[in-house]
């Protein structure tokens, strides 16, 4: 029997489709059942023994649906599906449904790709004080292998192990020093992190962070010694040849011969990583410095994100927890009236009122006093001028100033108008065309008549949409309108300007002057009448 094809060849991403859909958690269960199966040396499983394997508790009602998930993992490319003949026994079990199930190279590269995205997106990271003491003994390992150079050749097996102990320490300490110091911000910035149990671990956080400053501050200038001990007279370059040597001893016939440049590549990368994290160049900084200052910067942060907290709970003023409490009464108002009393009460935007002690005003308040505590709202109103109000006092004072005589201004101004409006007819008149015309055809055009025309091609372009091969738009005043046709003919337009050389795809176009034909239509109404 032939395996059943487990659907068309696929490109792209196909394997994660199983991730977007509504029932992804139960494909991942699906998944990850097959994982485990793997583990267990078990290539094949049948709908039952993935049925068998959910969780009780999130198991689906009966193996259909388990079925029907199964068919479209296969159709994604994570499983491929084969025939399942160890249980026929009849001629009519040839013509049922019946499918094993493995997993794909895909299938199995997209797990491997999840489990790495979900172990990095919950690592939190470590200040590895211990890899700092790591360092140093292997740095002072390879001192003492460099130092068997005056007696003779190093041991190559020494040198290539204490290396690699090293590489891997640095690698580990500097991935995790990244991890925690991107969850430290996290936590200063409170995101998805509970208040109770960051004040409740503060302390402590506080103390880790100190402790590690202080050892980096200690050790890292240790390691930057022996790193500038390795470097004189090239030691560390004799141990990085070594290494590479012992590397490309087990290339392949083929490759032999570029494997140790290689791998000395390789190794002299690593080395200049690990001395820029711990030695500073001119014009850069190390790294080691740049995470005890960014450390130094935490705990002060950490300290404000506490002292912040804890007046919060204190019930010290806080502009934002006030402004989500009138957030909150503006919502439980009963009605738009009482809204606008609060918002009045809270920001005080009522109209300013003027009071002027007068002998009519001190009369009128001996007659009907009025006490100090009532209410402005509750108060007779004040009867104040315009002119009060605008200037504060009641009377100009000074001089009445003269009228000026404006009458040049307004001649000049309407000057300028008709001068522009004759322009403006004039370029109407240039760019209104006599029938339809091809772009082409304008010629050459004058600033105003071509701005004029840039606005009517926009809007004519403004409304053109795919498919369409023909628009008609007006001017936003109303004054011209374009009729714009494409051409398959692949023709170039071109008109010059002072300015410069427009050019485009060629199109038939019409533009007509609303203002000369509205005219037009008014002068023949009138000459019927007089008929």
């Amino acid at each position: 029997m032939t395996s059943t094809p487990s659907g068309p060849a696929r490109a792209g991403y196909t394997p994660f489709a199983h991730l977007t859909v509504p029932n992804a958690t139960l494909y991942r269960r699906m998944m990850g059942a097959f994982l485990a199966a793997k583990e267990r040396f078990a290539v094949h499983l049948r709908p039952e023994d993935v049925f068998a394997a959910l969780p009780p508790e999130h198991r689906p009602a009966d193996v259909d649906t388990v079925v029907k998930a199964l068919d479209s993992l296969v159709d994604w490319g994570n499983l491929r599906a084969d025939p399942d003949t160890s249980r026929v026994t009849a001629v009519e079990d040839f013509y049922r449904k019946r499918f094993i199930y493995q997993l794909t190279q895909a299938g199995e590269a997209a797990e491997q790709a999840l489990s790495v995205y979900d172990e990095a997106l919950g690592r939190r990271g470590a200040l590895q004080a211990v890899a700092l003491h790591d360092i140093v003994t292997q740095l002072r390992a390879l001192l003492v292998i460099a130092a068997e150079q005056e007696e003779g050749e190093p041991d190559p097996a020494k040198a290539h192990l204490a290396l690699s102990a090293l590489t891997s320490r640095f690698e580990a300490l500097a991935e995790n020093a990244r991890a925690f110091m991107g969850s430290l911000q996290r936590t200063i910035d409170l995101h998805g992190v509970e208040v109770d149990v960051f004040l409740a671990y503060k302390d402590r956080l506080i103390q880790y962070l100190e402790r590690f400053i202080q050892d980096l501050i200690t050790l890292g200038g240790r390691i930057a010694l022996l790193i500038g001990e390795l470097e004189e007279q090239g030691r560390v370059c004799v141990l990085l040849r070594l290494a590479a040597a012992r590397e490309a001893a087990d290339a392949a016939p083929g490759e032999a011969e570029s494997a140790e440049a290689r791998a000395y590549e390789r190794w002299t990368g690593r080395w200049s990583g690990l001395a820029a994290w711990f030695v500073s160049a001119e014009g850069r900084e190390s790294q080691a410095r740049l995470l005890r200052g960014r450390a130094l910067s935490a705990i002060p942060q950490l300290l404000s994100v506490v002292r912040q907290l804890n007046e919060r709970r204190a019930g010290r003023s806080d502009r934002s927890a006030d402004f989500r409490t009138l957030a909150r009464w503006f919502a439980e108002a009963p009605d738009d009236a009482a809204r606008h009393r609060l918002w009045r009460a809270a920001f005080g935007l009522y109209p300013a009122r003027h009071l002027t002690v007068d002998a009519d005003t001190l009369d009128r308040r001996a007659t009907r006093p009025v006490t100090a505590s009532t209410p402005w709202a509750e108060a007779e109103p004040l009867r104040i001028s315009p002119q009060l109000r605008r200037t504060g006092s009641y009377e100009r004072r000074g001089r009445t100033r003269r009228v000026q005589d404006r009458s040049e201004q307004r001649r000049h101004l309407a000057e300028i108008a008709a001068q522009q409006a004759q322009e403006i007819t004039a370029a109407r008149a240039r760019l209104a065309t006599d029938g339809t015309t091809r772009l082409s055809a304008l010629g050459d055009l004058d600033p105003l008549a071509f701005g004029l025309f840039l606005q009517l091609l926009g809007d004519a372009l403004a409304t053109w949409r795919p498919g369409m091969t023909a628009t008609v738009a007006t001017s936003n005043d109303g004054t011209m309108e374009i009729r714009l046709t494409a051409l398959t003919d692949g023709t170039r337009a071109r008109i010059r300007t002072a300015g410069g050389t427009f050019r485009g795809p060629d199109h038939l176009v019409e533009i007509t002057d609303l203002t000369r034909t509205g005219q037009a239509r008014t002068a023949g109404s009138s000459g019927g009448e007089e008929i």
